[in-house]
């Protein structure tokens, strides 16, 4: 096809461009260049694991056991406490061994001797950051990145069950699942999914030490439900880049900063606050808004209401289920807005409720709480993106984009 043939030209000229290089380099060396080059490369590759030579030493893996200290590990393979102390003080400012994390990996470079002595231990504190003990010729500790690789994949599937499934039949990472939903959320209703539907996406894929991290930056993407394609053009509008459907509309609403007005917050998304009443220490996953006694609440984006109720210190509580993804709760409400019940539908901006002091609180005021996928996230650091088109001035760089997408789409 057409984009392929464009691609294979594309790498044909790249692959022709590096041997023409090649090529000038290799004539306009002399001869004992080139045999100089033969030499070196002649010349065995050291084995280098976490950046060290490993050829010479024994390698020595584990994990860090709960309530266990490296100091421990260290001493059992021939490191003294007082070259332990001397590195941790000296590098203090690099790594803060109080945030070492129990089941860790850890790998020791140990003297192949009888004695074994550790020479180096290497801590993985992530995915992507390690942090290397030397206790060889010099005692310290440094940062070691490993290496990331993007590979550019292309997916698709039909549903058969749920979007999950299909993911997990044809061989993907299951985050590819998860930032799909979170792109068509507000388009396509993934609780309603129906034999057939189906998908495109064109995204990379993070690897490190050839462990897949999940699905990266998603080019584009297409989802097939009920009948209507719609597909996912990325475009960067007004500094930030979220995805448009073929005619240059938004694919996601945005939420109401606030569910209600006239107040000011008294508490934060915490997890760990001292309860104003039960006097100990629990997470508060909401935000707190101090305002008068039947202050009116509005629902913060379109939704279904799927309780309506008096929850023990939760007092009267209105939760609102606003797609596949976002969800919403209310809490100690002095009552419910007009016709608010569990299975109602609400816009943005409905009024569901009045601030109330139902529950376990100590004053009026509202607890605000904030879902993403089931789990609650704090909701000052939700940043909506924008609901507005492409703009008139940039409608021809979109155009640009979403030719880009969709031939790419349909070559597959």
């Amino acid at each position: 096809m057409f984009v392929n043939r464009q691609l294979l030209i594309l790498i044909y000229l790249l692959i022709f461009s590096v041997s023409c290089i090649n090529r000038q380099k290799e004539e306009s060396g002399s001869e004992s260049s080139i045999s100089d080059t033969l030499k070196v490369t002649s010349q065995p590759v050291p084995l280098l694991t976490f950046g060290i030579p490993s050829d010479s030493f024994n390698l020595i893996s584990g994990h860090i056991k709960r309530n266990g200290f490296l100091s421990q590990i260290l001493i059992e393979h021939g490191v003294t406490m007082q070259e332990i102390d001397q590195v941790l003080r000296s590098s203090s400012s690099v790594f803060d061994v109080r945030t070492i994390r129990s089941g860790n990996n850890y790998t020791l470079f140990c003297d192949t001797d009888s004695i074994g002595r550790a020479r180096y231990l290497v801590y993985e504190h992530d995915p992507t950051t390690c942090y290397i003990f030397s206790f060889n010729d010099s005692l310290n500790i440094t940062p070691y990145k490993k290496e990331i690789r993007k590979i550019i994949r292309y997916s698709s599937g039909t549903i058969e069950t749920s979007l999950w499934e299909s993911m997990i039949s044809g061989g993907q990472h299951p985050s590819l699942a998860v930032a799909l939903s979170d792109i068509y959320a507000w388009t396509v209703d993934f609780f309603g999914l129906q034999k057939g539907d189906s998908y495109k996406v064109i995204y990379e894929e993070i690897f490190i030490d050839d462990k897949s991290l999940g699905a990266g930056k998603i080019y584009g993407a297409q989802f097939t439900w009920a009948g209507k394609a719609i597909t996912a053009v990325p475009f960067i509008q007004d500094g930030r880049e979220t995805f448009f459907d073929s005619d240059g509309n938004s694919l996601r609403k945005a939420f109401l900063k606030a569910p209600l007005q006239f107040s000011r917050i008294t508490s934060r998304f915490s997890a760990s606050r001292m309860h104003p009443i039960l006097r100990i220490r629990r997470p508060h996953f909401g935000v707190d808004y101090a305002a008068p006694v039947g202050t009116p609440v509005q629902a913060i984006g379109d939704g279904k209401v799927i309780s309506a109720t008096t929850e023990n210190g939760s007092g009267k509580m209105v939760k609102i289920v606003h797609n596949s993804v976002y969800s919403t709760a209310y809490l100690h409400l002095s009552r419910f807005g007009a016709g608010i019940q569990s299975g109602v539908y609400v816009k943005q901006g409905d009024i569901i409720g009045y601030v109330g002091s139902s529950g376990l609180s100590t004053g009026p005021h509202l607890d605000f709480r904030f879902y993403r996928n089931g789990s609650p996230v704090d909701p000052l650091s939700v940043d909506a993106p924008p609901v507005e088109p492409v703009s008139e001035e940039n409608k021809s760089r979109f155009e640009k984009n979403r030719m880009v997408v969709e031939s790419l789409l349909s070559t597959f």
